[in-house]
């Protein structure tokens, strides 16, 4: 099923499913998607403003563009997504698990990720700088990455 400019203003959909639905530049405003579920959909340029997300299944979702600032996704499973170019500026998410996510150019200024699983993510080095990273999970590649972005001469 294809959506393209949707707009939903204070709208319940929690406990909701979604298979295979491609969201295409939709409005989400103040809508609660609590327990909501969207498997292998595609959410490309959506905006999800001031949503009740928690708790949220997504899985083999492409969330390019997407806009989710100041969004609550502490403890959220968004392993593997495709997060590139999304708007994450100031977003929660703290203890998410983001392995193997793609965040290729995602806006990450004050992004709280306290905790979360960032092993096998692609993140570019100004979210090194940007981003909250105390007790976050990372591999050895994105280690030397942060300690480059960070000034770090590595020898």
């Amino acid at each position: 099923m294809l959506l393209r400019r949707l707009r939903l203003h204070r709208r319940d959909l929690g406990e909701s499913e979604h298979r295979g639905t491609a969201f295409r530049g939709c409005t989400i405003h103040r809508a609660t998607l609590l327990g909501s579920a969207f498997r292998g959909c595609s959410l490309l340029g959506t905006s999800l403003m001031d949503c009740r997300l928690r708790p949220l299944v997504l899985t083999d979702c492409d969330l390019t563009l997407v806009a989710l600032g100041r969004a609550d996704l502490r403890k959220v499973d968004l392993s593997g997504l495709r997060l590139r170019e999304a708007n994450l500026v100031e977003a929660d998410l703290r203890e998410t698990n983001l392995a193997g996510a793609d965040l290729t150019g995602a806006r990450l200024l004050g992004t709280r990720l306290e905790g979360a699983d960032l092993r096998g993510a692609r993140i570019d080095p100004d979210g090194f700088v940007q981003a909250r990273l105390i007790g976050a999970t990372i591999d050895i590649e994105q280690a030397v990455a942060f300690a480059a972005a960070n000034g770090l001469r590595i020898a």
